[in-house]
């Protein structure tokens, strides 16, 4: 089993659009049952909220379901727990490399490193309009195709 936590600030706009399109790829590629995905924000504000609903709006018209996420916390344990912590931008990596280091476990890495894409990290749309959240789903379908192939290889 092969474990991923995908992990933003508040955890209802980019990670858990990563945890919603990396889901349908794994299932897509048969490789469910060998893959556990989550994602979880550096900050508790929305601790048990869905994700934003402009999130799940434009993700539904790519044909990713969001509906029954909910909004959680990075844990001390999560280290230990995932194979790949990845943080949408610097600020959260740094956010999670000092949890990290009471912790021991997993390195935390950027996600679109992984993808070759001149951006190397996801930009927040909560601010924006619609056509951030559109970036963002552009970002994260490139980078989630790079990360499967990555978990491909470790299967």
């Amino acid at each position: 089993m092969i474990r991923v936590l995908f992990v933003c600030l508040g955890n209802i706009c980019r990670s858990p659009t990563a945890e919603g399109v990396f889901r349908a790829k794994v299932a897509a590629a048969g490789l469910a049952e060998h893959v556990e995905i989550d994602s979880a924000g550096t900050a508790a504000w929305h601790i048990g909220k869905s994700p934003d609903s402009r999130t799940r709006a434009a993700a539904k018209q790519r044909g990713y379901d969001l509906e029954t996420l909910r909004a959680r916390q990075v844990q001390p344990t999560d280290f230990a727990r995932f194979d790949w912590v990845l943080a949408m931008d610097r600020s959260n990596l740094a956010d999670l490399q000092k949890l990290r280091q009471f912790a021991g476990g997993t390195q935390p890495q950027l996600f679109l490193p992984l993808a070759d894409l001149s951006e190397s990290e996801v930009p927040d749309p909560y601010y924006g309009g619609a056509d951030g959240f559109e970036q963002v789903l552009d970002l994260i379908e490139a980078a989630s195709d790079a990360l499967l192939q990555r978990v491909r290889e470790q299967l």
